[in-house]
């Protein structure tokens, strides 16, 4: 398998039980915290249409190569509208990317205007981002990721979830394989 799709495919499904975890902290129980699982699962969808080339890429993105990983959220939101049985799935791949500070993509949303979900899995999925080895760098130390999402508390990562998830690390919570599936 390419290297980046088998990244990809691990880094969903490790997507998806962080935001539970984080979910569940949060308060979610039941069917939604199942729903919540799904719509993480499928976040990614979009990157069907990525040519691997660009996913495995080891070197720093063209600024083309930047905006085709970007549609990605948006192919992604259209696939999932499909979802008639899990409500709202869109949500989640389209909004991924967005910042609570409006500086994020496709969009620009910002703060309670992007869906709570998609800010749930922006956390997980950035905290995947530096907790595994990448194509162009290493994982980054337990303290050097604590670092980051602190410094972006408010700006790429609503305060509350970041917290959540700050939290979750310093208790070593966030185990994903012995998260239930």
């Amino acid at each position: 398998m390419v290297q980046g799709l088998s990244y990809t495919n691990g880094h969903s499904i490790r997507v998806a039980k962080y935001t539970r975890i984080i979910a569940e902290k949060l308060g979610y129980k039941g069917e939604e915290l199942e729903r919540i699982y799904y719509v993480a699962l499928l976040h990614d969808c979009g990157k069907i249409g990525v040519p691997d080339n660009i996913l495995g890429k080891p070197d720093r993105l063209t600024d083309e190569e930047f905006e085709i990983i970007k549609s990605h959220t948006v192919r992604g939101g259209e696939i999932m509208s499909h979802f008639k049985s899990l409500e709202n799935a869109g949500e989640g791949a389209l909004y991924h990317h967005e910042r609570y500070d409006g500086r994020g993509y496709p969009e620009g949303k910002a703060g309670e205007d992007i869906p709570y979900i998609a800010r749930i899995i922006c956390v997980a999925d950035s905290y995947d981002a530096m907790n595994t080895n990448r194509v162009y760098r290493k994982k980054l130390s337990k303290e050097h990721t604590l670092e980051e999402i602190e410094k972006c508390k408010g700006k790429q990562f609503d305060p509350r979830i970041a917290d959540v998830m700050i939290s979750l690390i310093k208790n070593d919570e966030l185990n994903a394989d012995n998260a239930e599936s």
